[in-house]
């Protein structure tokens, strides 16, 4: 990541946006990534959860479009089973449905997949928009919090 240390000013900020919106990469690495810099941490903050929450909206938008192109691949590829992802992601469905998935979400499988994976499950649109930008929201502050204290921590030590 030293390319992003390289670059200054609000260019470090447009970087963690694509970072945040890229697929799989969620609040977990951008937020203490941006704030391990020395970014401004609700700069950071706010960059990391609309990153994240845009590619949440394009999924939730496209998601007929995204499942037809998704199925024809792993037809292609011979796919017949879920990944691991999707069994987890399964698995806290029928437990926990809608809310739970999009708590853990963030941690587990990352939350456009979790969006994805709920549209899959018979979720609406707005639910599924709503429910990941709660969790997105819970994530978000928590990691930009314990991010600030634990890296100010470790100046410390």
């Amino acid at each position: 990541m030293e390319w992003i240390q390289q670059t200054d000013g609000i260019w470090q900020y447009f970087i963690l946006f694509l970072l945040a919106a890229a697929p799989l990469l969620d609040v977990f690495l951008v937020v203490p990534l941006g704030i391990g810099l020395g970014l401004n941490p609700i700069a950071v903050g706010i960059i990391g959860f609309a990153g994240n929450f845009l590619m949440v909206l394009i999924f939730g938008l496209f998601f007929r479009q995204l499942s037809k192109w998704r199925e024809k691949r792993r037809q292609k590829k011979g796919i017949t089973a879920p990944s691991k992802r999707e069994t987890r992601a399964r698995r806290i469905w029928e437990k926990y449905g809608l809310p739970g998935l999009a708590l853990v979400a963030p941690g587990i499988v990352g939350t456009d997949l979790a969006a994805i994976l709920a549209l899959t499950f018979g979720s609406s649109r707005p639910r599924v928009i709503s429910w990941m930008a709660i969790s997105l929201v819970i994530w978000t502050i928590a990691l930009t919090i314990g991010s600030v204290y634990g890296f100010g921590y470790m100046k410390v030590i």
